[in-house]
C-alpha cells in the first residue's frame, strides 16, 4: 500500500537537531544507492520524506515505501512537505522534469534544487562513479591538481618525512630488532606497486608475515594465520608502512594520496573499474584516474573506510579515493592527516584489518632488484606480504 503523504509529514518532523529533509524526483540506482546511505548512516542529519517518478516502483524496492506519486504533484508535495532540499535524479530530463515547479519551488519557497550527483558526493564523501562520464571528467576541471596543490603536497610530504626518519630512527631499530627476534627471515619485505601515472615502484615495509610460507590465496585474510606476533602489533597501529617514508623521499608517494595497488592488479582494476553510466549506457574506466595523483601511506579511503578483502570493497575504496583526487586540496590533506593520528592511537584489531594492500589477486608479483634504503635493514624481503 502507498503511504500518504500526510503520513510521511508526520515522520518527517522527528525531534532530531538540524535534520534537513529531501524530496527526491527520480528513483535512478545512483538514488536508490543514496538512500540506503542515509538509511544506514546513524545520526545522519539528512532524512529522505519521499519520491517522486513516472515509474512507480516494484513492491519490493529499497524506497518503494517512499513513493509519493508522479512528477506532476511537485508543487503540492512541497507545500505540505516543505522540503529543505529536491535532489534532482532523473533518468531522461529533457521533457520530463518539472521545470515551473522546480524553478517555483527554488524562486518563491526558498528550496535547495540539486543534481544527484553533486549531493551524493558532498554526503557522502565518495565520487558517484555511475554518473561518471569523460565530459563530467573535463568538465568539472577538477580532476588535474593544480601547480600550487601538488608543490604543497610534496614539500608537506618530504619535510615530514626526513623529520620522521631522524626523530624515529630508535624506534624502527628496535622494530628491526624485534622482526629479527621473533621469526628468521628478513626485516624488510619489497613489492613491486604502482605510482603516478602507472609508473611501477619498489614499496618497503617491515615484514609482519612468516618468510617462506607458501599462501593459500593473494586475500590477506585466508593467510591471517602467517602473520608474526610482532608483525599483529605492528599492523595493528600501522608501524609496518613506516619504512615508506624512504619511498616518498625518493618521491615515489606521498605523505597523503590513494594507497598504491599491486603492479600485478593495474590491469585487473582497470577492467573490473569500467562503471557502466546509467544515464548514457556507456562504459568508462575510472581506474586511471586514481594514477593522477602520487600514491600516500596514507589516504582519504584509508580514514573512511575499513580494508577491502574482495573486489566489491576494492570499487567502493574506489569511490572515496576518487573523490580525494576530485577534491583534492591542502586542506583536505591536513585533515586526513589529523584523522590518521586518531587511527593510529586507537589502533585496529588484526581481526577487522584485512589489509588492502593483499589485493594481487591475478597471481604472484616480486621485486625486482634489491632495496638498501638505510644501513641497519640491508636485508629485504620479496615476498608477496600484505
Amino acid at each position: 500500500m502507498v503511504p500518504t503523504t500526510a503520513s510521511i509529514t508526520r515522520l518527517s518532523f522527528v525531534p532530531v537537531l538540524r535534520v534537513e529533509r529531501i524530496l527526491i524526483l527520480g528513483m535512478t540506482p545512483l538514488a536508490e544507492q543514496l538512500v540506503r546511505e542515509i538509511d544506514r548512516r546513524p545520526g545522519c542529519r539528512h532524512i529522505v520524506v519521499g519520491v517522486l517518478d513516472d515509474v512507480v516502483p516494484a513492491p519490493d524496492h529499497h524506497a518503494g515505501h517512499l513513493f509519493l506519486g508522479h512528477l506532476c504533484r511537485l508543487q503540492a508535495v512541497v507545500d505540505e512537505l516543505r522540503p529543505h532540499r529536491i535532489v534532482v535524479s532523473l533518468a531522461e530530463r529533457r521533457g520530463k522534469a518539472p521545470m515551473s515547479a522546480l524553478l517555483d519551488s527554488y524562486v518563491s519557497r526558498g528550496v535547495i534544487v540539486e543534481d544527484v550527483t553533486e549531493f551524493y558526493e558532498r554526503s557522502t564523501g565518495k565520487l558517484a562513479l555511475e554518473s561518471l562520464t569523460p565530459m563530467r571528467v573535463i568538465a568539472s576541471g577538477k580532476f588535474r591538481p593544480s601547480r600550487f596543490q601538488r608543490a604543497f603536497a610534496r614539500i608537506l610530504s618530504l619535510s615530514t618525512a626526513l623529520i620522521a626518519l631522524v626523530a624515529l630512527s630508535p624506534l624502527l631499530a628496535l622494530i628491526a630488532i624485534a622482526i629479527k627476534l621473533d621469526s628468521p627471515g628478513p626485516v624488510l619485505f619489497a613489492h613491486q606497486r604502482v605510482s603516478a601515472h602507472g609508473r611501477p615502484f619498489t614499496l618497503l615495509k617491515f615484514r609482519t608475515m612468516q618468510d617462506g610460507r607458501a599462501r593459500r590465496s593473494e586475500w590477506e585474510r585466508d593467510n591471517r594465520d602467517h602473520v608474526t606476533k610482532v608483525g599483529k602489533w605492528l599492523r595493528r597501529f600501522r608501524l609496518d608502512e613506516l619504512p615508506q617514508f624512504v619511498n616518498v623521499l625518493r618521491g615515489e608517494m606521498n605523505l597523503v594520496g590513494p594507497r598504491p595497488h599491486p603492479v600485478s592488479n593495474a590491469e585487473l582494476f582497470t577492467l573490473v573499474a569500467r562503471n557502466l553510466n546509467e544515464l548514457t549506457g556507456t562504459a568508462m574506466s575510472c581506474y586511471a584516474l586514481r594514477l593522477i595523483v602520487r600514491p600516500g601511506l596514507t589516504g582519504w579511503a584509508q580514514v573512511r573506510y575499513r580494508y577491502a578483502n574482495n573486489l566489491d570493497e576494492e570499487i567502493e575504496k574506489l569511490r572515496y579515493d576518487l573523490y580525494y583526487v576530485k577534491h583534492l586540496s591542502p586542506w583536505l590533506d591536513l585533515r586526513i592527516l589529523l584523522e590518521t593520528i586518531g587511527v593510529l592511537l586507537r589502533g585496529h584489531v588484526a581481526e577487522d584489518a584485512a589489509s588492502a594492500d593483499a589485493v594481487t589477486a591475478v597471481g604472484p608479483a616480486t621485486a625486482r632488484g634489491p632495496a638498501r634504503p638505510f644501513g641497519f635493514l640491508r636485508k629485504v624481503s620479496r615476498t608477496t606480504e600484505a
